[in-house]
């Protein structure tokens, strides 16, 4: 019987390599330190949840799929070597951090092998065909759609004529949404009476300020394309000086993490592409921060998380449709996207644009120091590759 036993186990230990090799892995080349393991860890969690449900609904192919991580450690020559790291840990598919200058090396790795990426929740145009190559997506929404959103929205719904651009040029994702702004605006009726620049660590903005005072009248709106904190520091500046303006920005700012900074915010506007307040008018996007807090001991802290979800989703059903993980044939599967069903809307590709160029995105006032969902908007047409590209 004690022979039997160890034979049986000798068979099962020759075995498990074979059934391993039968599973399908996603290898996660992301940060889990430095500033974009902020960024990077709950879209990777959102990421896992899914594949947890597919799992459990059977899996992928008739197959399981499993996970293996590398630390790209918020470093560029990092990110290469996670990614080929992951790549010798068997990975069919690489998941690749939000930002497209540290997960770019990684996803390169990926397009070497023919293999396909996705970017977490990378905004730039580039985290795809443009920067990376033909088998690499991006799970988020454009930079310059959420710039375009805030543009269209806020001449239709709040009456905007007259608009003041402040960009932060520290980042690229900063000039992606006054792009989409600067395009969408005037075709939508206002006017941009001035515009002026800043960096994210600068202790000021008061000549920036005193330009905008300078002008015949208050703008209707400012269009601040920042990140959190400098986008904190200008909207207390921009108060504190007696401006009024409504103030627009991206989806960087969700969360109210940052408000303490800025005591009894009114007027400040942002589109997201679901609401982490539980205030979503979809039963499904509530679903889902229940699943995470769940997974994680607490709901997502922006919409950040929420692109994870999203890519896992889409490349399981194009991976299902060619009924394969290679890398082209995905990628032809992905590339016939139109208006795809998701938790947090349609999603749409092409064999020019592995991005979303338009998307249905929740409206977020904060008024009185509370974020709240107040609309929800869709460009009325896509931002054209050429505006991105500039």
């Amino acid at each position: 019987m004690k022979h039997a036993l160890i034979a049986s186990a000798l068979t099962l230990a020759l075995a498990s390599p074979a059934w391993a090799s039968e599973d399908i892995t996603v290898g996660f080349a992301i940060a889990k330190s430095g500033w974009m393991e902020a960024y990077d860890t709950p879209a990777a969690a959102a990421a896992k949840i899914r594949i947890d449900e597919i799992n459990a609904n059977g899996g992928l192919l008739g197959q399981q799929v499993k996970w293996v991580e590398t630390d790209t450690k918020t470093d560029r020559a990092q990110s290469a070597k996670a990614g080929l790291q992951v790549l010798d840990d068997g990975a069919d598919m690489m998941v690749v951090s939000c930002d497209y200058d540290f997960g770019a090396p990684a996803a390169l790795a990926a397009e070497a092998e023919g293999k396909n990426s996705f970017f977490l929740c990378a905004e730039d145009v580039k985290a795809g065909i443009q920067g990376v190559g033909p088998n690499s997506f991006s799970g988020s929404v454009l930079a310059a759609v959420q710039g375009a959103t805030m543009a269209e929205w806020s001449t239709h719904q709040r009456d905007a004529k007259t608009g003041y651009v402040l960009l932060d040029t520290t980042i690229e994702y900063n000039k992606g949404i006054c792009t989409g702004f600067d395009w969408m605006f005037p075709k939508a009726g206002g006017d941009i009476v001035g515009r002026d620049t800043f960096k994210n660590n600068d202790a000021s903005i008061a000549s920036q300020i005193s330009r905008i005072k300078a002008l015949p009248q208050e703008p209707d709106v400012i269009m601040l394309c920042s990140y959190i904190p400098g986008a904190a520091a200008a909207v207390r500046q921009l108060r504190a000086a007696g401006i009024q303006s409504m103030i627009l920005n991206g989806s960087a700012v969700d969360g109210s993490y940052w408000l303490d900074a800025v005591p009894d915010l009114s007027g400040f506007v942002l589109p997201v592409q679901g609401s982490i307040y539980g205030d979503d008018p979809r039963a499904e996007v509530e679903r889902f921060n229940t699943a995470y807090e769940a997974a994680t001991g607490a709901r997502p802290a922006s919409q950040y998380a929420y692109p994870g979800y999203v890519l896992i989703d889409l490349w399981a059903k194009a991976v299902a449709r060619a009924g394969t993980v290679e890398g082209s044939a995905v990628t032809a599967e992905l590339e016939k996207m139109q208006n795809e069903a998701t938790t947090f809307g349609p999603r749409s590709f092409s064999d020019t644009l592995h991005h979303q160029n338009s998307a249905n995105m929740q409206i977020i006032e904060i008024s009185g120091a509370t974020p709240a969902v107040v609309d929800n908007w869709t460009i009325s047409e896509p931002v054209p590759l050429d505006v991105l590209l500039k």
